[in-house]
């Protein structure tokens, strides 16, 4: 399999192994961390994922604070998706029902063979529909499918919790329960979510490494909005802004002991990497690369999310990819 710079079988990085190990003890203490010996983390997801500036801004922060860092973060989310299988009537208009991940999934684990997935799934999952029995099965099931396939292929998993769903700013598009049809959401459709998160929290307890994101978020949300009516996430009740991305990126750097303590503290992305030396060309190029190699990885493992952007072959994004990794480096080395 063609590879980048980051590549298992690349003979110039035969040390890499090593290197990453050493660069773990210099950054993080002699104690081992989460994400020691790991080369290249997948993330799966629906939309939210697929927006990707929280896996975005989790790269560019880790090797600022880390400038030797050698993992790969991947971004395969697709818009849409579910992790259970199913899709509510009318979805996009009629035009096409939501993809499901076992349709791919197979194929990304062995092209892509990651050291570790991420996986947010749950707010499509209900589809958006009151409480069901059924619906709520087919998460677990398929939650459950995906944690038995990735770790059989080798690869750890950490779970995310979805983000919560917000009706406030989409108020009046919004339906009550007590329906036989939903082609709008449902008005207290994050009840379930949160009755999803909890059953996902509940497999820590089986030893799933689990961040509990809708939590967090919701917490945040209802503080803020206590003080501030017009507070919002996610401005469609669903698809977060860059600030809900930053709380989903600050807590999988705090979850792999990244994070700064004082950088915990910001509301943002924006001063942060304003602080940093060559902070904000560094995020620029990160989310160049890795909007270059989603593309491509999409469409070389393939789905059945009608219109995405096909891309370019993973052999000339990585060709391109490799270029825009040397000015990372340069950068970085000029920190030091």
């Amino acid at each position: 399999m063609s590879r980048t710079i980051f590549s298992k079988g690349n003979v110039s990085l035969i040390a890499l192994a090593l290197g990453f190990a050493l660069i773990a003890n210099v950054a993080f203490g002699d104690e081992e961390t989460p994400l020691s010996g790991i080369r290249r983390v997948v993330f799966l997801g629906d939309s939210i994922t697929y927006a990707g500036q929280y896996i975005e801004d989790v790269e560019a922060y880790s090797r600022l604070k880390s400038p030797d860092l050698r993992c790969e973060f991947l971004n395969l989310g697709l818009p849409s998706e579910t992790v259970s299988g199913l899709s509510e009537p009318g979805h996009a208009g009629g035009a096409f029902p939501r993809p499901g991940l076992h349709e791919r999934l197979d194929r990304v684990l062995s092209k892509l063979k990651p050291d570790l997935i991420v996986a947010c799934y749950g707010m499509n999952d209900g589809i958006y529909h009151p409480f069901g029995e059924d619906r709520f099965k087919a998460y677990r099931d398929g939650m459950t499918l995906l944690h038995e396939k990735a770790t059989a292929s080798g690869a750890k998993v950490l779970h995310l919790t979805s983000p919560p769903f917000d009706a406030v700013p989409i108020k009046g598009h919004t339906l009550p329960g007590g329906l036989a049809e939903y082609r709008q959401p449902y008005e207290r459709y994050d009840d379930v979510l949160s009755r999803y998160a909890d059953w996902l929290v509940s497999k820590r307890a089986e030893g799933w490494d689990v961040i509990d994101i809708h939590a967090l978020l919701r917490k945040h949300l209802d503080e803020r909005r206590a003080r501030d009516p017009m507070f919002r996430f996610a401005g469609d009740g669903v698809h977060l802004d860059a600030n809900g991305h930053w709380r989903i990126a600050g807590e999988l750097l705090r979850h792999w002991r990244i994070l700064d303590a004082n950088d915990a503290k910001a509301e943002s992305t924006g001063p942060i990497f304003k602080a940093m030396a060559h902070g904000e060309e560094i995020l620029a190029l990160v989310q160049q690369r890795q909007r270059l190699l989603k593309n491509a990885w999409l469409a070389d493992t393939g789905h059945k999310r009608p219109g995405m952007r096909k891309g370019v072959s993973p052999a000339e994004a990585e060709r391109q990819a490799e270029e825009t990794e040397r000015q990372i480096r340069i950068l970085l080395a000029s920190k030091k």
